[in-house]
């Protein structure tokens, strides 16, 4: 992990709101900020995570490489490039004060899929779905082997999942509240 400096966030219900009018527009734009700077460095955006406390905000950023797997993923030396391109970033932007921390890091062995596209990506890939809710009529809890995202922009989408005893679920993505990728030791 590395560190910067920055500020401006605060938390209210888990919900990150920086200082000041437009508060929800400015995180979302940060994040803009972010994702392009990352994308223009040539990695991904895995997942953008907002802590700490109003007078030192933690943001906490996970990046990988478009093609990566386990024997070449992200090093110590991309986050610290990412970090440094980062900082000098939201340095400038208006919304953030003087102080605050920033985190780049891998998305480490059990990377979260949060975006379409990762459903796709991982295919074949054995993960676990938690949900908000009873999931496919079994569990809060499924563990499997991904089959894919079915449905596009604008449909439901759903993930496929082959469960350990042979049956194929579908589960809706909006049911889903973390999805990750599982480490198996080999």
């Amino acid at each position: 992990f590395l560190f910067g400096m920055c500020s401006g966030v605060r938390r209210s219900c888990g919900v990150p709101l920086l200082i000041g009018a437009g508060s929800m527009h400015a995180v979302a734009d940060v994040e803009r900020v972010l994702e392009s700077e990352v994308e223009d460095l040539g990695f991904e955006l895995v997942d953008v995570r907002w802590g700490g406390s109003g007078r030192r905000p933690v943001l906490r950023i996970r990046i990988d490489r478009e093609d990566s797997r386990p024997e070449n993923g992200v090093t110590v030396g991309d986050c610290a490039k990412v970090s440094r391109a980062l900082e000098a970033r939201l340095d400038e932007h208006e919304a953030l004060s003087e102080r605050y921390v920033l985190e780049v890091s891998s998305p480490g062995v059990e990377r979260p899929l949060k975006k379409a596209r990762d459903f796709d990506r991982f295919s074949g890939e054995r993960v676990v779905i938690k949900g908000r809710e009873v999931l496919a009529g079994r569990s809060h809890r499924l563990e499997g082997e991904l089959l894919g995202l079915d449905g596009s922009a604008g449909q439901s989408e759903a993930i496929r999942l082959r469960l350990a005893d042979g049956d194929e679920v579908v589960v809706p993505r909006s049911k889903i509240r973390d999805a990750h990728l599982v480490f198996t030791w080999k």
